[in-house]
């Protein structure tokens, strides 16, 4: 569709200031290329990709808008990997990662993503890592990352509660004493006419900007004494998760990955049988989501739609044909239409998607329309009195013109389809590849299987009813 995102993450202690530097740098770099129309940046909050609008002075998303397609060399998936590797070159301490952008605007949600859970987020974060490993040496994979990282500094302060209850305090004082510290409380309003304001009272950012700061904390305990929290608390730095996810309760994480340069579907299976093979710890589990799930949930649906499909075009024909026999020779024309409809999306390396199993369910009727005409016409030269093998020959000639003006009057015009590279085409490009594939092999194929097999079943008929007529004759004799 032409625009693409750039997620920028700088180092967690990076402040908004610096980051908004980086940040006009990548936009100077971006205008210089005539591909780009314009790029809009918003420093301090990520839209979508970290976490689904988080908002922090490290983060910034860059959406930026390409010329159409027609006057570039380079998809928007393509030129987006370009341009993160020369950006990886002018910002070496930027976290930099792109992601297409949806139909309704705002990142595409990763075609790849795995979903990790388990009791202990230490654990999950260790064997996430493996896993990214693990996946990056798939072809096609990009932008691997985890939903879900360490490395974001943090004070903890371990309290030692018998000091702390010696001293005459309670956790509860405790914790609302530093919550009204850090983040203030609004107990307080302030009424003016008909409005009224919250008043948010808390500790002066000069008095709580380093450990030894948080150490000088004064608490008055039940006997009126203040008592510093550094008598009866370990103040240290440390490093955790920028957030946390649960899933049905259960601590989890995602991992997720763009796929560049090959189908989802390929590339998904790699990863599934890859994944197989690796020791699972025991309190972990491991769920496939994405567009292997959406596919997946899509498919049975479509799946069921395409055997329907296959189910009523062979009950129909029953009823024309008055016979459960010929009908069942016209429908071996689809599994040749089939293989030259996946041959065709692999050869163009377009996934199997919705439209793509749209597609199959329309080549049923239009690939069943070839042999019917061959076995229609074969039927009206039997009953005119020409032997079976040579009405077989001749009606499977005198019916490849009609079939091969028609065939090629239809892969004429899903060319334009197939090939189209505007916004939006690469949804319908799998259902015009579907189509003329399989119409292309069932024109060559159905010209070879539907008259071998008209016969192989002409010749069973004729046997039974040979027998039928000897038994018929012994029984008068």
């Amino acid at each position: 569709n032409g625009e693409f995102l750039i997620q920028v993450e700088m180092p967690k202690e990076t402040p908004i200031e610096q980051t908004n530097q980086v940040t006009q740098e990548m936009e100077n770099y971006l205008l210089r290329n005539p591909e780009i129309v314009s790029v809009y940046t918003t420093v301090g909050k990520s839209g979508s990709g970290f976490g689904g609008g988080s908002t922090s002075a490290y983060l910034a998303e860059l959406s930026v808008k390409l010329v159409p397609a027609e006057e570039r060399l380079l998809g928007s998936d393509r030129y987006a990997s370009q341009v993160k590797t020369d950006l990886k070159k002018i910002i070496p301490g930027a976290k930099i990662t792109t992601a297409p952008v949806g139909l309704i605007g705002g990142a595409n949600q990763a075609p790849i993503q795995i979903t990790l859970q388990g009791n202990n987020l230490d654990s999950l974060l260790s064997y996430s890592r493996h896993l990214i490993d693990v996946m990056e040496k798939v072809p096609g994979t990009a932008e691997v990352k985890s939903t879900v990282e360490a490395g974001n500094p943090e004070i903890a302060v371990e309290i030692d509660r018998e000091k702390m209850a010696s001293l005459g305090l309670s956790l509860d004082i405790v914790g609302a004493t530093m919550q009204n510290a850090f983040t203030g409380n609004t107990d307080t309003r302030f009424k003016d006419g008909d409005y009224e304001y919250d008043i948010r009272v808390q500790l002066d950012a000069f008095e709580r900007r380093n450990q030894e700061d948080i150490r000088q904390l004064s608490f008055l305990n039940r006997r009126g004494e203040l008592i510093r929290l550094s008598q009866f608390a370990t103040v240290t730095e440390a490093s955790g998760p920028a957030r946390l996810e649960r899933k049905d309760k259960i601590t989890s994480l995602t991992i997720e990955s763009q796929v560049v340069g090959r189908p989802v579907g390929t590339v998904g299976t790699e990863l599934q049988e890859l994944i197989a093979r690796e020791d699972l710890p025991r309190d972990m589990t491991l769920t496939f989501g994405g567009d292997l799930e959406n596919q997946a949930e899509a498919f049975g649906s479509l799946g069921a739609a395409l055997i329907t499909s296959l189910l009523l075009v062979y009950l129909i024909m029953v009823a024309l044909y008055d016979s459960w026999i010929q009908p069942l020779i016209v429908m071996f024309s689809v599994p040749v239409a089939l293989i030259g409809a996946f041959l065709a999306l692999a050869l163009a390396m377009e996934n199997l998607s919705i439209f793509s199993m749209l597609g199959l369910i329309m080549l049923i009727g239009l690939v069943v329309k070839n042999a019917i005409l061959i076995v229609d016409f074969v039927n009206q030269l039997k009953e005119q009195g020409v032997p079976s093998r040579e009405a077989i020959i001749q009606g499977t000639m005198e019916r490849f013109r009609p079939i091969l003006m028609t065939t090629i009057a239809m892969v004429i015009a899903m060319i334009p389809i197939a090939v189209a590279s505007g916004a939006g085409s690469e949804w319908k490009n799998g259902l015009a590849w579907v189509l003329i594939g399989g119409l292309t092999s069932s024109m060559l194929l159905t010209l070879i299987i539907v008259p071998v097999v008209y016969r192989l079943f002409d010749k069973a008929i004729e046997r039974r009813r040979q027998r039928q007529r000897a038994q018929a004759q012994l029984a008068t004799a």
